[in-house]
């Protein structure tokens, strides 16, 4: 009998090592690819090395390897955007807009190129189906769950769509790649953004816009400080700042919690929970569902708004085209204009998400965009 094409992404990482070791043994004629995304050298995702890890593991398993240059694309659709963000006064996650406008696309235009019917990636996520229609879902390894960054796939795409990790461990897919000698069993995970590297982030945005000095402002209203450029700085960011103790040695430490782009004011509060980093509602736009829009209208959900969080129980309490208003059960910590927000139900599927673009600080009863 024939096997059935599929096409996955792969990394060079130890993920889409074993994805593709999973996928061969259901039975797939697997078909790889490894995108190349930037030409910086001295990004921490080196292509050259990662592209010789990703050629090792697919010789010894006996697949098909494609290299694609998407340098160009990336730049275009994510890179640009990201940096048009900083400037904005966003803070964005690439990784989310990558996803969308080009790992997957990628994968489903060169699975229509070779008659593949699906496609395949080394996320950590599950696939389910609901009354005739896909999901993607939290993986089984909560640790390691990545289905925050796949919130805006679309049924079409989820349907024909493999993820061999989801209902695995992290600890165990080392082991797996150790017990069948794949070279990239002992391979450290990629942290960060890759075409930052190991460089300092702000050195290395710095290069793409002009910044301008502006004040720091406290919550009293009190000129304490000189920025260097808006840009630079982020919702709850603690580091950077370049303030002292006022008082005494003893004095809490300064966290940003709100920006004003078209002033260039930073503004600061003392103390990690000072109220004005707290927030219990916000705006989103660029919505994405997953379900009618008819069951969207006063939903209760769970809320994740930045990668790592915890769920955050919440209430859909307005939408109209293109973006809702969310209200939180408790105050969430640094909500961050420019990150996604993932809604999911009950049984952690996701059910669509959208970017931040206004938070709600009743401490200072007003609408602010930071």
């Amino acid at each position: 009998m024939k096997k059935e094409k599929i096409v996955l992404g792969m990394s060079g990482g130890v993920d889409s090592s074993v994805a593709a070791l999973l996928l061969k043994e259901k039975g797939y004629d697997v078909h790889a690819i490894f995108m190349k995304n930037w030409d910086d050298k001295h990004a921490i995702c080196n292509s050259e090395d990662d592209f010789a890890d990703a050629s090792s593991v697919c010789k010894a398993l006996d697949i098909k390897l494609k290299k694609i240059n998407y340098t160009k694309e990336y730049k275009n659709r994510v890179f640009n955007k990201f940096i048009q963000d900083h400037v904005e006064g966003f803070t964005p996650n690439p990784d989310v807009l990558c996803n969308r406008e080009i790992k997957f696309d990628v994968f489903r235009n060169y699975a229509k190129e070779i008659g593949a019917d699906k496609i395949a990636s080394g996320h950590y996520a599950r696939v389910v189906k609901q009354n005739n229609s896909y999901f993607i879902k939290k993986a089984k390894d909560k640790n390691k769950d990545q289905s925050y960054f796949l919130y805006q796939l679309d049924g079409e795409i989820i349907k024909n769509l493999e993820l061999p990790l989801g209902e695995i461990n992290k600890d165990d897919v080392r082991k797996i790649a150790e017990e069948n000698s794949l070279a990239t069993f002992e391979k450290k995970d990629s942290t960060g953004i890759c075409f930052i590297g190991e460089r300092k982030y702000n050195d290395f945005v710095g290069q793409f816009f002009k910044s301008k000095k502006g004040k720091i402002i406290s919550v009293d209203g009190e000129n304490i400080g000189i920025h260097n450029g808006h840009m630079y700085f982020t919702v709850g960011q603690r580091k950077g700042l370049g303030i002292g103790a006022k008082n005494s040695a003893f004095d809490k430490p300064w966290y940003v919690f709100k920006k004003d782009i078209e002033k260039n004011i930073v503004y600061v509060a003392q103390g990690s929970e000072h109220p004005a980093l707290f927030s219990d509602e916000l705006i989103a736009d660029n919505m994405f569902w997953n379900i009618d829009s008819d069951k969207i209208f006063q939903l209760k959900c769970n809320a994740k708004v930045r990668y790592r969080d915890v769920d955050h129980s919440c209430k859909i309490l307005s939408l109209n085209e293109n973006g809702c208003y969310v209200k939180f059960d408790n105050k969430i910590k640094a909500i961050t204009c420019g990150q996604s927000i993932v809604l999911y139900d009950k049984n952690d599927v996701c059910i669509g998400g959208g970017i931040i673009r206004k938070r709600n600080v009743p401490f200072l009863g007003e609408e602010i965009n930071g």
